[in-house]
């Protein structure tokens, strides 16, 4: 057998294992009457504000045929109606009712338990390992293929001293590019440490975006409380801005967000940082709130920004 084969077979054995843990092979997922695509269709339609099924179809990979028989059964329970689109009253997409957002929602909470329940049973040392684990396999299984554009830099969790480059790298750039005193650098320091300290895998991460072997960028997002998380500490060094990171790192954390089960992210920015303001924009992100302050050496207007996910 040659050793691709042997590799196949690793993975299908996994896959065989992986899909009996999480309970995916019954008729109904999470013991309710729809299969498992029914039930990913119902979570893409409850963290959109409307879509049309082709965009459903992209997001899932799913084909039309059966993407259409899914929506046809959900319109007549009363789970989804048609609505504009982004704004264009011309394109009509698909929302989640009230009564669908109520009969998602516990199939949602099970989902999350479920995993909770397993991740529980291990050291948080061990639940790491396998959050890792997974990012890993993500980040390959996406790379582009040959001949497929490549995007010249990866993507990953962090790992030991990581931090050490995230509180230098935020000290050396904000002093050069905006004049910050050494209570900014402070303030990082004090957050990566809380980030090690009270690390929670399963609603906590960091991404570390590498470009030729060098770490180029970082993003964090951590629990403010059971419903909000808080995005924190993006960066881009400026070799390799242009690239789409900050866009991609963002992305990342409104994913895992998600995943995650919060309903809020908040993030805290300052006005002079345009770049990153046009980023949480593009997000979806929204101003509720600034104030004045010379907290990092000189006067300047501090902004909170927060995405809603459901």
């Amino acid at each position: 057998m040659q050793p691709i084969e042997q590799r196949a077979n690793a993975v299908r054995d996994f896959n065989r294992f992986y899909t009996r843990r999480i309970g995916v092979l019954g008729a109904g997922h999470l013991g309710s009457p729809f299969s498992l695509t029914e039930v990913r269709v119902l979570y893409e339609l409850a963290h959109r504000d409307a879509a049309t099924a082709t965009e459903l179809a992209r997001a899932l990979d799913v084909d039309k045929g059966y993407l259409s028989r899914a929506l046809r059964r959900f319109h007549r329970l009363g789970f989804v109606v048609s609505a504009v689109h982004d704004g264009d009253r011309r394109r009509k997409g698909l929302r989640l009712t009230r009564k669908g957002a109520r009969a998602f929602a516990p199939l949602d909470r099970r989902a999350r338990d479920e995993i909770v329940g397993m991740l529980a049973t291990l050291p948080a040392s061990e639940q790491a390992r396998i959050v890792d684990a997974m990012s890993t396999i993500r980040a390959s299984l996406d790379a582009p293929r040959p001949g497929e554009e490549q995007p010249g830099y990866i993507v990953r969790p962090h790992k030991p001293g990581d931090m050490g480059w995230v509180v230098h790298r935020h000290g050396v750039l904000y002093t050069r590019e905006y004049g910050w005193n050494e209570r900014f650098e402070a303030l990082v320091a004090r957050i990566v440490a809380q980030f090690l300290e009270n690390f929670d895998p399963a609603r906590e991460h960091c991404w570390i975006a590498e470009r030729n072997g060098e770490i180029v960028g970082s993003i964090f997002v951590v629990a403010k409380s059971r419903t909000v998380a808080k995005l924190r500490l993006l960066l881009v060094e400026p070799s390799a801005r242009g690239l789409g990171i900050g866009s991609r790192l963002v992305d990342e954390v409104v994913q895992f967000a998600r995943r995650a089960g919060y309903r809020k992210i908040v993030l805290w920015t300052q006005r002079e940082l345009t770049s990153a303001r046009r980023i949480y924009k593009a997000a979806g992100f929204r101003l509720v709130s600034e104030e004045d302050h010379e907290m990092f050496g000189a006067p300047m207007r501090a902004e909170t920004w927060e995405l809603r996910l459901r």
